[in-house]
């Protein structure tokens, strides 16, 4: 627009006095930006949101993924009390803890195959996306804290410094996955 303006003043003022000037301005041209933004959005039709279709399946694998949920509170609670005898000497708890430790692990090989097939079917929802995303990758993380729970274990019966350290890790874990559970449970779209 400047330049427009000072192509037309040179043009005019190059002229002889009391000639006519070779390019006379016919009009001023608004800049670009001085358009009224809310204009244009009112001429602008909004996208529809296009329709997500969920199979009867990922119902199915969503009943599964929660009933199984709820079983894990009360696994977590089992395996630290059975842990704690083991960790004070007392052996006789050591079937139990292996036991609820296997326990642990086929909720989660349940849960992270139903909730990861669930979470890649809802992939274009956008509805709770961000919810259902912190939730998968906050149980992955815990998923990996339990497979090195596991793979430590053996080491715990050689000293007290990897018994700890056995517990510790599964700990963390236990805290990582209660908060990606309860995340679920309390934070509704």
């Amino acid at each position: 627009m400047i330049v427009l303006q000072a192509v037309l003043a040179a043009a005019m003022l190059g002229s002889s006095p009391g000639a006519i000037p070779l390019v006379a301005p016919i009009a001023t041209v608004p800049a670009a930006d001085s358009i009224r933004s809310d204009a244009v959005q009112n001429d602008t039709i909004p996208r529809r949101r296009h329709a997500v279709e969920y199979s009867e399946w990922y119902d199915k694998r969503l009943t599964i993924h929660r009933v199984a949920s709820y079983t894990m509170l009360p696994l977590f609670g089992a395996e630290y009390v059975l842990g704690n005898q083991l960790m004070h000497g007392d052996e006789s708890y050591k079937t139990a803890h292996v036991a609820v430790a296997t326990g642990i692990g086929a909720l989660f090989t349940v849960n992270t195959v139903t909730g990861v097939w669930n979470w890649w079917d809802s992939r274009s929802d956008p509805a709770g996306r961000t919810r259902r995303t912190l939730h998968a990758l906050t149980m992955l993380a815990s998923d990996a804290g339990f497979i090195w729970t596991g793979a430590i274990g053996d080491a715990a019966k050689r000293s007290n410094d990897n018994a700890r350290r056995h517990r510790n890790v599964a700990l963390g874990s236990i805290g990582v996955a209660t908060v990606g559970t309860a995340m679920m449970w309390l934070w509704k779209d």
